[in-house]
Parts: structure tokens; C-alpha cells; sequence
């Protein structure tokens, strides 16, 4: 008796995990999928059976839609919020006795209506940098633009310290903090920083080119490839995933000739490369600006004269070309595509061809779990839609609005990056 109890229970679920949910039923599961960290291999994981069970569930018309990016809305506005002025710890509680980790520094909090966000990153090196020093550079001149500015601190003092140790999940934490914090327009992000932060602003700006308008890096560079010669180390090239993912974000540069500390060879190369990559493929807006006579120091005119060449820049979500070679396994979504296992050795570009309704990919190499995300600013969804990748047609017919993919790309509080439907980029066994 007890085993047929357990077989019909048993029945029981795996039907009903089979039915298309209810709108009541999936409404329940968003706050158990926004809760993850698919960032984890974890995280993902349990995602990926929470986001099927939603693909089933359709939003044909425009009022559906707008309707589930309401209820998106609401949940996000139930997430962890930051303080809004002050020297903070984003973990752990000093009353409760638990260790404090992840300090930031935020000043211009009290603005009711900030016209945009700088992410101020700090200089240092192996056991040295803190949060103080680009709050002191920085805060003056977000003032001056009207801009809150959040000064995170590295969570562990090394060498290229906004890259280790999960120093950079921290700092897309804070970004997605403050849009819940502030009505900051997600189209006004910027990343800026000296030294050791001007190599974060660098990477960070690369890695997540999708989630900022501009980067300011300050005497600080991309790391460098080198090639051992009998003349001594020659720069080759820039470390992957940086140069490449800039196509749609502006980048201004500051270098002095005579920094001891970060000699000019780096940041000319790298600006080098942005060159070559404009050349090929369009876009990569950039200004270098080089003088000598300045060591270490920030350039003349101080961190107002460099934040005033990227102040009037806004970000495109949407951009008709997408240049991307993958740095992350867990950065997924970069604009109007997403990658479920990201191949760090492929650079992509894919372009909108809305004359035809198609998306023309290029990448040499193979691209299963490619897919486009669409919805009436990238193509029109009431027409068949083609996805071309190296010249082979790999997909057309109609893209099916769904509560899956709508959901997938809700995991940030950034409106401007939710998509209602995606289509394959790559063909299906």
C-alpha cells in the first residue's frame, strides 16, 4: 500500500512538472530564481531546471509582458539596498559578531536624483590600497557631474587585485545595489580608476561592456603579453577578453611619460590594439591622452579634467554591432546575447541586418548554446527571423515570446537588458 502511495506521488509530481505552469505557479518560482547566484556553479545549475519550467509559459501580447516586467520590478525592489552615504561593509555585522568584508566608501548619496553612478576604483599592489585614496580623488568630481560615487575596496590586497579573489562579483554586486538604491539610469555607469585601479577599469569596463557608458582609467593599464628577446621583455599583445569587448563603450585614457611607477609602454600598446580593432570593426570611440612631466601623479586639472571626457556619454544596450571575446565563464548575457558556456578562446562579432530581420554572427569556431535574445528593439518579432553564423543559415522561423528568457535576463535590477524571447545561434543536434 505504501509503495503504491509513493509510485502515484511520484506520478503525481513528474506530470505535473511536464503541464505548463500556471501564471500564479510561476509567479512563485521568481523569487527562489532571483535568489541564486548563477554566477556559482551551483547557483547556475539550479537555475537552469527553473528557467525551463518558465520557457513554458508564453507572453504573446505586449500588455503580458509589460505586465511580468512589473512583477520583475517589484522583486528587485526587495533586494539589498546600500547605504547611502558613509564608510560601509557590504558582509558580516559587528553587533552579531560576524567578520566584516567588502568595504566601500559612498559620498553624493543624498541626491535625490543622481544623474549617474561612477564605480571609483583604487591604486595599490600586493598588501597595499584602500578605498580612502579614490574616495579623495573621486568624490570632488562626481560632485561636479552630479553622480553618485562608490568607492569599493579590493577584498584581497594582490597585484591585480580587481580580478582576484571575487573582488569583481563585489563590484557588479555594488553596481546592481545602487540602480536598487538610486533612480540611477543604468545608461550612465561608469568605471574609473588610478594605478592599480586604472588596470580595473580597464578590465572590469571589458569584462561587463553590456553594464557601462564609458571607463576613465588613470595611469594604470591592461596587463601587458610580453616576449622574452635578447633586446630585453617586448610587449606582444593585451591579455584576452579586453580590447576586442570595447567596441560600444568610450574609453579615455591618462598617461604620463615619466611614470616610474606605470611606464607608458602598456597603455600605448593598448591603445594601440583599440586602434587596430576600430579599423577592423568600427566603433571602439576612444581619447588618449599622454603629456609628460607628471610621474605617478593624477593629470593636470585633476580627476574633474579626465571624468569631463567621459561625462556626456551614455550607454547603447542595444547596439547594432556586438564585438565579444568571453574573459568569464559566469558572464553570460553581453547585450542581445547570451552564452551558456562561454568560450574564452572565441571572439565574436554578430551584427543586426534589419533589412533582412537577421543576425549575421562571425566566429571560426563552434558556438553551441549561442543564443540571440530579441524583442522590438533588436528585430521584428511578428516576421521570421534568420541567424546566420559563418555564412551557414542555422536558424529561421518565428521567435515565441516566453516567461523564461524574460526571466534569464532579470537577474539584475537593469531594465534596459531584459529580452522576451532568444532563438538559437548554432544548429540543434
Amino acid at each position: 500500500m505504501k509503495r503504491t502511495l509513493a509510485l502515484c506521488c511520484l506520478v503525481s509530481a513528474l506530470a505535473a512538472q511536464d503541464r505548463p505552469l500556471t501564471a500564479r505557479e510561476a509567479e512563485k518560482l521568481l523569487p527562489e530564481l532571483l535568489a541564486l547566484d548563477v554566477r556559482t556553479p551551483d547557483g547556475f545549475a539550479k537555475s537552469q531546471g527553473l528557467l525551463e519550467r518558465l520557457r513554458g509559459v508564453p507572453l504573446p501580447s505586449a500588455r503580458e509582458q509589460k505586465d511580468w516586467k512589473k512583477k520583475f520590478e517589484k522583486l528587485w525592489g526587495k533586494g539589498r539596498e546600500l547605504e547611502r552615504s558613509g564608510d560601509n561593509w557590504f558582509w558580516g555585522d559587528e553587533k552579531k559578531k560576524e567578520p566584516r568584508r567588502g568595504r566601500y566608501i559612498v559620498a553624493g548619496g543624498d541626491a535625490k536624483k543622481p544623474k549617474g553612478l561612477l564605480i571609483a576604483m583604487h591604486g595599490g599592489g600586493v598588501g597595499s590600497g584602500d578605498a580612502d585614496s579614490s574616495i579623495g580623488a573621486y568624490q570632488s568630481a562626481a560632485n561636479a557631474f552630479g553622480w553618485v560615487v562608490i568607492a569599493p575596496e579590493v577584498l584581497e590586497k594582490t597585484e591585480r587585485g580587481w580580478t582576484d579573489s571575487g573582488t569583481e562579483e563585489f563590484v557588479l554586486d555594488l553596481v546592481d545595489c545602487a540602480l536598487r538604491t538610486w533612480p540611477i539610469d543604468p545608461d550612465r555607469v561608469y568605471f574609473a580608476g588610478h594605478s592599480m585601479g586604472g588596470y580595473g577599469s580597464w578590465a572590469l569596463g571589458a569584462h561587463h561592456a553590456d553594464r557601462v557608458a564609458a571607463i576613465a582609467p588613470s595611469a594604470g593599464a591592461p596587463t601587458p603579453i610580453l616576449e622574452r628577446t635578447p633586446e630585453g621583455d617586448k610587449i606582444v599583445d593585451i591579455q584576452e577578453g579586453i580590447v576586442p569587448n570595447l567596441r560600444n563603450v568610450f574609453v579615455s585614457v591618462y598617461q604620463s611619460l615619466d611614470d616610474p611607477n606605470v611606464p607608458p609602454g602598456p597603455n600605448q600598446f593598448a591603445v594601440l590594439r583599440v586602434r587596430e580593432a576600430q579599423a577592423k570593426w568600427g566603433g571602439f570611440e576612444h581619447h588618449y591622452w599622454e603629456i609628460d612631466g607628471m610621474g605617478h601623479g593624477l593629470p593636470p586639472g585633476g580627476t574633474v579634467a579626465h571624468l569631463e571626457k567621459i561625462a556626456p556619454r551614455v550607454r547603447q544596450p542595444v547596439p547594432e554591432r556586438i564585438v565579444w571575446q568571453p574573459a568569464l565563464g559566469w558572464k553570460r548575457q553581453l547585450h542581445w546575447l547570451y552564452w551558456e558556456r562561454p568560450s574564452t578562446t572565441t571572439t565574436l562579432v554578430a551584427d543586426l541586418d534589419r533589412g533582412a530581420n537577421a543576425v549575421r554572427i562571425s566566429a571560426g569556431k563552434p558556438v553551441e548554446g549561442l543564443h540571440v535574445l530579441l524583442d522590438e528593439r533588436v528585430l521584428d518579432l511578428s516576421k521570421e527571423i534568420a541567424v546566420v553564423v559563418d555564412e551557414v543559415e542555422v536558424f529561421r522561423g518565428k521567435a515565441s515570446p516566453e516567461l523564461g528568457t524574460l526571466a534569464l535576463t532579470s537577474l539584475h535590477p537593469d531594465a534596459k537588458l531584459q529580452f522576451v524571447a532568444r532563438v538559437p545561434a548554432f544548429r540543434a543536434p
